[in-house]
């Protein structure tokens, strides 16, 4: 999980306090709210800019497509911007169901939200309880273990293989009579990698009728592109217990600062009560009219992803014959042993303009995640890389008296 703690929840000494009584208000707080971790959300380019006076930065620690949106969908944003003065549709009437027009499912059975980020928070707020166990992987998208935690729930995190593959037999294995819900992002994040459908059918086969399937899909357009990549939509439509597949506007359609994601669930009474538990305008209306048009640009989202895919390749076998592992990646991300405290790597590149996400879940600190952006944001990652790289070089032989 990549995380952070405030450490000033953590300290002994607490600062002076109006209130009366031997404990303040923030003592008194739950232990999961105070000592809860705080989500990695990386660096801003700006902030890079301004810090590191760099003058070009390539912002490589989100996983965004760097080919922006369409022209369309840009003319939409601003067809949009009149109402601006106007709450949203709260339900989302017409994205629903351009979505389901899409997709092939009714709209009652769809979620919207500010992100599928927003989905992770509303689908645990709504279905899981204080002591329910939560089963998942390990590396993870962190927000999906904070929000369970945030909750009170017990997080089982199985770690996957030494090649970076889901261990579906321990992850079955984890699940106990007070699993509640069980969570993976596939393509996996951070790794890239898929699971396979015979696993899917043993993990759906496991499943009792108490227990909810929550499937992150977020990177579902670039994996999609390729033919082995399994139809997982189709299987879960088969599954008899209940399940939530979540996708996002904010990867492959370019649409990450306008925050909209969406939820396929196999029952519309789950929406029903997500709907109970969500911010009633949480998909603003730029981003409603953004995502309508962005569903119709086919032909525009197919050219980013092809165009991803090939630089992903070519950045991987750069680092392959740098010497670095990678592991193997259906996504628009690499997730690279980078043989070294990954944290001091990235400090090392943020000189050069360059933003990755070192990973700090225990056993994974080595590894950094690096988006694939465009050639340019690419060569100039490489070219960074060669030079930290050999300047720690430099120094090791130094200390280690090597002329």
């Amino acid at each position: 999980m990549q995380v952070f703690v405030d450490p000033s929840l953590r300290s002994k000494k607490r600062r002076p306090s109006s209130m009366t009584g031997n404990r303040t208000f923030l003592d008194n707080l739950r232990e999961e709210v105070r000592t809860l971790p705080l989500y990695n959300s990386g660096l801003s380019a700006e902030y890079v800019r301004s810090h590191y006076q760099v003058e070009e930065v390539a912002k490589l620690g989100s996983n965004e497509n760097p080919y922006g949106a369409s022209p369309r969908v840009l003319a939409a944003i601003a067809a949009a911007v009149p109402g601006a003065a106007l709450y949203p549709d709260s339900a989302g009437d017409p994205l629903r169901e351009a979505l389901s027009h899409r997709l092939g499912i009714p709209a009652d059975r769809l979620a919207l939200g500010n992100g599928s980020e927003d989905l992770i928070a509303i689908s645990a707020h709504t279905f899981l309880s204080p002591g329910d166990d939560f089963v998942t992987i390990t590396p993870s998208f962190g927000l999906h273990v904070i929000h369970a935690q945030a909750l009170g729930a017990r997080v089982h995190a199985v770690p996957v293989r030494a090649n970076y593959s889901v261990d579906m037999e321990a992850l079955i294995g984890a699940i106990t009579p007070r699993t509640r819900m069980v969570i993976l992002s596939n393509p996996s994040n951070p790794t890239g990698g898929s699971i396979t459908a015979a696993d899917m059918n043993r993990l759906m086969a496991a499943l009792s009728e108490d227990i909810l399937l929550v499937f992150d899909e977020a990177y579902f357009e670039y994996a999609a592109a390729e033919h082995s990549y399994p139809a997982f939509l189709p299987l879960l439509k088969r599954c008899p217990t209940p399940w939530l597949m979540l996708r996002t506007f904010s990867k492959a359609y370019g649409l990450a600062g306008l925050r909209v994601g969406y939820g396929i669930a196999s029952d519309a009474a789950l929406v029903s009560l997500m709907n109970r538990v969500r911010s009633p305008f949480n998909v603003n209306r730029l981003a409603q009219a953004a995502a309508i048009a962005a569903l119709e640009e086919v032909e525009f989202v197919k050219d980013c992803v092809e165009r991803t895919i090939a630089e992903r390749g070519r950045v991987e076998a750069e680092l392959a014959g740098m010497g670095y592992r990678v592991a193997p990646s259906r996504s628009n991300f690499l997730f690279v042993d980078a043989g070294e405290d990954a944290s001091e790597l990235a400090l090392r590149l943020l000189h050069h303009g360059v933003i990755v996400k070192p990973w700090r879940e225990p056993g994974f600190t080595g590894h950094v995640r690096v988006s694939t952006g465009s050639p340019r944001e690419n060569d100039q990652f490489l070219k960074a890389l060669a030079a930290v790289a050999q300047r720690r070089k430099v120094g090791q032989n130094r200390n280690a008296g090597v002329a």
